[in-house]
């Protein structure tokens, strides 16, 4: 544990948590928030309309730093919104209502940071989890590293990794200097907002040793929700993300990972909504073309190779829908 003795500053850190329907999991949520080592700390829970035990569990917890809010069903962008106008802090934590905090997370990353260093914003490592936490293994990622926005971003989307969203600390005044979450989007919601939280800042600062844990396998999360709407708002996320780094470096490097970017999204959502497909290829050719091969697990690599990446899917989805995935393509292709 770090000593908070050593500590230069002491500043309030909001632990912002949108939820709906989320009664199976929110008091584990809620008890790591309540748990971490640096005691600072505020928490807004912000239930958007959940028609479960969702609001009553979380009431349970309510106490002089835990503010438990309600409001109409709006949207997990809204309901972030919602939570940073009520937040005080100096720095925000988001935290999803199905993912866990380690009990030192906050304090390692608030030690590196530092008093002076409120123009960067920390991650961490972080793992998947299914049924326990005790099941995560954490397994290093190119991007656990100190980085530049830029370079953080190329690195993400050419590689096709993630940060989980928990994983961030982040000052309010980069908060505030990146804007709001766009309320019109759900699927990848975070690729547009992080875009600009990551552009705002003047660099990333990786914290050895702090965790977060991340929920997988939840069938209720945006993440699993692939309809129609989903895939719009995932386009239209995809094209401001792209469209932010792009007005900070527009070069050949960054148009080549934008293009994997639209590239990407044909392969994983074909044979389904045509119309975006072809906007994106549209978009792919407007930004120089890609040599990004569609990809996934053995089955797949093996059939792609014998008939095509296109037929390779349809087989795909095919065993999907009748539960035979896990077992026969080792790994999603979509994730």
């Amino acid at each position: 544990m770090i000593s908070m003795v050593s500590m230069p500053f002491n500043p309030l850190v909001s632990i912002l948590i949108p939820c709906y329907n989320s009664a199976s999991w929110i008091a584990e949520t809620l008890e790591s928030a309540l748990a971490q080592t640096y005691s600072k700390t505020e928490i807004i829970i912000v239930d958007d309309g959940s028609t479960d035990a969702t609001f009553e569990i979380a009431k349970q917890y309510a106490r002089s730093n835990l503010k438990v809010i309600h409001q109409e069903n709006k949207g997990q962008c809204a309901a972030e919104n919602r939570a940073i106008r009520e937040a005080q802090g100096n720095f925000i934590q988001y935290l999803d209502a199905d993912d866990l905090l380690a009990p030192d997370k906050i304090e390692r990353q608030i030690a590196l940071l530092g008093a002076d260093e409120t123009e960067y914003i920390s991650s961490c490592e972080w793992a998947r989890f299914y049924e326990s936490p005790e099941g995560a293994t954490f397994k290093y990622q190119p991007l656990w590293q100190d980085l530049q926005p830029i370079d953080w971003l190329v690195c993400a989307w050419e590689n096709h990794l993630m940060m989980h969203g928990a994983a961030w600390l982040i000052p309010r005044q980069i908060i505030e200097k990146a804007g709001p979450w766009d309320e019109r989007l759900s699927l990848i919601n975070d690729f547009d907002y992080f875009s600009r939280i990551l552009l705002a800042s003047r660099g990333i600062k990786f914290c050895l040793g702090a965790r977060t844990y991340y929920r997988s396998g939840n069938k209720s999360s945006l993440s699993a929700n692939i309809s129609k709407q989903a895939r719009q708002s995932q386009f239209l996320s995809l094209c401001l993300g792209t469209a932010t780094l792009l007005n900070v470096e527009n070069s050949s490097q960054t148009r080549r990972t934008c293009a994997d970017v639209f590239q990407r999204f044909i392969y994983e959502a074909y044979p389904d909504v045509p119309e975006l497909r072809h906007q994106a290829r549209a978009k792919v050719r407007e930004l120089g073309g890609t040599k990004l091969k569609a990809a996934g697990g053995p089955f797949f690599n093996v059939v792609a190779a014998i008939t095509g990446w296109k037929v390779a899917k349809r087989i795909q989805l095919l065993l999907y829908h009748y539960g035979y995935g896990q077992i026969a393509l080792g790994r999603r292709l979509i994730s």
